[in-house]
């Protein structure tokens, strides 16, 4: 080979291995471009999620500080929670193939939760539950109130919405077209990486169970104070925490020989009284005393015979709405104090026939009818009095038609009802009926005229709510008066009872007046600041008697004991062990004891010890409601057949 081939074969041979190395620098370069552009969009879904995150607690919190104070503070589980919705993004991202798309459809189903919760806590003052979806149905049904009471909100709700529908939709489309694709590797490896941690994630929030791993989180359950709870977790972290409050697990020591011990004492079947009396409770909504407000004064005094007639309060455990937990102490003498905070017995517990008044009183030959003029599936009304044991449930679907005050069935047309039904019973009965007319918003206009005029320092627009307000206490006073003047013309000894389920949702009123230092009462706080927040008036009359005036203020739950005893009956349960209760505490809220003394015992329920009484009394209720029903024989034996059965 000369040098001319030799020289060719030398500038072959370096061509063919620079072009190696070219090769081998571009395989390099476009791997290391995959690995930076990888690296780029795990940031860029990391910001996302730190994003979202903020965004929620913004709108949950109303306060830029607080929200930052919430990701600033390193004892709270801020960029837990953001670590916890990258997972979420890059699982979703996976499933859509294509980067961030999951952002832009997971964002609207994260913040309009919050915002639902911001707006619970306007007018109810707890944040927004699992469990509120159970009963989505029902705020449905009061939307046309709300959207009466506020319609150009509800325009702007609505127009935002739309627009947001709208937004999504075209974000979505433009996502699919220009965001990059994920390949099948990185589409895997989302999966691997996301799925099971997510998996570990979930599993470690039982707040039933100690986790030394979510404790290093700095995720803290904090099942007894739900407000402190959502702000010390932040929104998305309580709610998840709160999705297991439906299963209620036994309390420490429940067993068959914990409630053999639970002393009974026997007490005489039957009746003292010469007949068997007749027995009305009126539940009625949001009633309360509105002269209490200070610096207004109403004219005329708007329940003149409440007043005259008033033996005593029940304090109830809500404020503004959730009826049906109010009704729940009332007609069973178990208490809210022993569930899940948050919870609704109606909605969530309820699925068997448990021991109530109703199944008391048919045990004693009682026809036991339930009154509502709303519709039967609100609250779940239907199921729960059927559990319950009551043989009727006359509802809006059954009831004749009634006048309104504004869309809600008046006092005084349930009252004329409930007399047309009395008349017609021969055997004794007992009715628990639930009125509406009180019921929020208190929109103007709501009555032809509002006789009860208000004097006092008030914006306008509080003036107006405050004047609807009064006027229907007015009308609910006059229907009982009216019930009254019917059953003292009757022969058969008839016992009335009328309560409040809880304060009415009069907002800025309170503030306005100086009675309370927020829109909503406290769930906690001192013991005047709850007796202001929660109690109702409470009448107990009858007809050849006349009004009980030494009750004090009692829970919703010693009402079974007082309507008995007024009646002159004796019970294991509703008389005899609650009678014992109530000898030691007039009020059993989950926050708050107050002895029979007055003396008040905050957050006893985080002592090391609680008392006896109230361990055996919690039993017996988880025992009814959930457990194998040890006490039956015991305490509930008059009730067994009725119960047992279904009937």
């Amino acid at each position: 080979m000369n040098f001319l081939e030799r020289l060719l074969a030398t500038l072959k041979s370096a061509a063919v291995k620079g072009s190696q190395v070219y090769v081998e620098r571009q395989s390099f370069s476009v791997r290391h471009s995959r690995t930076l552009a990888g690296a780029r969009s795990t940031l860029l879904s990391l910001l996302l999620a730190a994003v979202l995150v903020f965004v929620i607690e913004l709108v949950v919190r109303q306060s830029f500080s607080e929200t930052l104070a919430y990701f600033t503070d390193p004892a709270r589980p801020a960029w837990t929670t953001v670590g916890a919705f990258f997972l979420i993004l890059l699982a979703f991202d996976a499933l859509f193939a294509r980067e961030h798309k999951a952002a832009v459809l997971v964002a609207p189903f994260a913040v309009l939760p919050a915002f639902v919760s911001q707006q619970k806590q306007v007018f109810l003052s707890d944040p927004l539950y699992p469990t509120d979806f159970l009963f989505g149905r029902q705020i449905m049904e009061l939307m046309p109130v709300l959207v009466k009471d506020r319609p150009w909100t509800a325009v702007a709700v609505v127009i935002g919405l739309l627009a947001a529908i709208v937004g999504i939709g075209l974000l979505l489309r433009y996502a699919w077209r220009n965001f990059p694709k994920l390949t099948r590797r990185e589409r895997l490896a989302r999966v691997v990486f996301a799925v099971p941690m997510l998996i570990a994630f979930w599993n470690v929030m039982d707040y039933t169970q100690f986790s030394w791993i979510r404790d290093r989180l700095r995720v803290v359950p904090i099942m007894w104070d739900q407000k402190e709870n959502y702000r010390h977790n932040g929104f998305a972290l309580a709610f998840m925490v709160n999705l297991p409050m439906a299963n209620v697990s036994a309390p420490a020591g429940y067993m068959a020989d914990a409630i053999d011990r639970i002393p009974v004492k026997p007490l005489p079947a039957g009746t003292t009284h010469r007949s068997k009396p007749d027995v009305i409770v009126l539940m009625s909504e949001s009633f309360w005393d509105p002269t209490l407000l200070p610096k207004v004064k109403l004219t005329p005094d708007p329940m003149p015979t409440v007043r005259e007639l008033q033996g005593g309060t029940v304090f109830s455990p809500e404020f503004g709405g959730m009826t049906a937990n109010v009704e729940f102490e009332a007609l069973t003498g178990f208490s809210n104090a022993f569930l899940p905070y948050g919870s609704i017995p109606y909605q969530q517990y309820i699925r068997n026939p448990i021991p109530s008044l109703a199944t008391f009183f048919r045990g004693e030959g009682y026809a036991a009818r339930a009154v509502h003029p709303f519709q039967g599936w609100f609250w779940n009304r239907t199921a729960v009095y059927k559990s319950f044991g009551f043989d009727t449930f006359r509802s809006e679907e059954t009831l004749p038609p009634m006048q309104k005050r504004g869309m809600f069935a008046s006092d005084e047309s349930l009252t004329k009802e409930i007399i047309r039904q009395a008349d017609a019973m021969e055997d004794p009965f007992f009715f628990f009926a639930v009125t509406l007319q009180g019921h929020g918003p208190y929109e103007p206009n709501r009555y032809a005229k509002n006789t009860i005029k208000v004097e006092g320092d008030l914006p306008e627009k509080d003036r107006q709510v405050l004047a609807t307000y009064a006027q229907g206490i007015k009308e609910a006073d006059d229907s009982l008066k009216m019930l009254m003047e019917w059953a003292k013309r009757r022969d058969r000894e008839t016992i009335i009872v009328l309560f409040g389920d809880h304060l009415p949702p009069l907002h800025t009123v309170y503030t306005s007046t100086g009675y309370m230092k927020d829109v909503t009462a406290a769930r906690k706080g001192t013991k005047r600041e709850m007796l202001a927040g929660h109690e109702t008036p409470l009448v107990v009359w009858s007809n050849k008697t006349g009004a009980q005036k030494d009750i004090g203020s009692i829970s919703p739950a010693f009402l079974s004991y007082t309507i008995l005893k007024q009646a002159g009956y004796e019970h294991p349960y509703y008389t005899g062990f609650l009678g014992k209760v109530r000898d030691h505490f007039r009020v059993v809220d989950r926050y708050m004891l107050v002895r029979k003394n007055g003396k008040d015992v905050a957050d006893w329920q985080r002592q090391p010890k609680i008392p006896g009484l109230l361990r055996d009394y919690r039993f017996l209720q988880h025992d009814m409601m959930f457990g194998k029903r040890y006490s039956t024989e015991r305490f509930f034996q008059s009730h067994a057949e009725l119960f047992s059965t279904g009937s």
